[in-house]
């Protein structure tokens, strides 16, 4: 497992550009999650937006759309992401997903409109092992998510189990199971840690197996993390009955 770094920042460079975002936003994700870099804008026919990643045009999208790329797209023979980048048609912010060690680098963002603007990400990798990322337990035990990190009072943290979104923490504000199939489902089941956006589920059922996924979400960017549950059931227990061929005894004699 690998952390991945993000920190947004601006060059002496780019200072002299018009528009250009100063503040450093630190981003830390594991290794596969899914990660957008949020433009904070919303495309027109007056902007075009490209991104670059160690120089190197990654994409790129036009405000009236009649030009949109990725990766190989944009320049032949480069096929790092290898279908791995997402860009919004609405905002231009740029998605990668799995995200891997060799995604570690520079990635510049360009918004070419009436007074041009850019702003810079840089990423970093560093391992972990991926044992927090995959659970399995017995029917009737508890076992808890963990992010693995400290959250953030203005971030907010969303979970979901197969798509369906079961707890969700909005600044100081909770809710857990806010439709009638996730309450029926859990039962009161669930608990979310407030520091950490960790969820516990206790008691247990094979039904809570599944796919389950944290989205975190802030100003500039947000992180899609999923963890694999498996909850199997207890072994069985019961009468074993022995019969004893030639035995002539009663039951009392064993």
């Amino acid at each position: 497992m690998f952390f991945v770094s993000l920190l947004v920042f601006s060059t002496s460079f780019l200072h002299a550009a018009s528009g250009v975002e100063t503040d450093g936003v630190p981003v830390s994700v594991k290794e596969r999650d899914s990660v957008t870099l949020h433009t904070d804008v919303q495309t027109n026919q007056q902007e075009k937006i490209k991104w670059y990643f160690n120089d190197t045009r990654i994409a790129q999208i036009s405000g009236d759309l009649s030009y949109i790329c990725t990766d190989v797209q944009c320049n032949n023979g480069t096929e790092r992401f290898r279908d791995r980048l997402k860009l919004d048609h609405q905002t231009g912010s740029l998605t990668i997903t799995n995200i891997t060690n060799t995604d570690s680098g520079v990635y510049e963002l360009q918004i070419i409109k009436g007074s041009n603007s850019a702003m810079i990400f840089y990423v970093t990798v560093r391992a972990e092992h991926d044992k927090r990322q995959r659970k399995s337990v017995k029917e009737g035990e508890s076992v808890t998510l963990d992010p693995g990190e400290i959250r953030k009072s203005n971030n907010s943290v969303k979970w979901s189990l197969n798509d369906i979104l079961i707890a969700e923490i909005i600044g100081d504000q909770s809710k857990i199971c806010r439709d009638d199939q996730c309450d029926e489902r859990f039962r009161d089941r669930l608990k979310l840690d407030h520091q950490t956006g960790s969820l516990t589920i206790t008691d247990t059922r094979t039904t809570d197996s599944g796919l389950y996924k944290l989205q975190i979400h802030s100003s500039r960017f947000s992180i899609t993390r999923s963890f694999r549950v498996t909850v199997t059931g207890s072994s069985d227990t019961g009468i074993r009955v022995i019969i004893l061929r030639g035995y002539r005894g009663s039951l009392q004699d064993l």
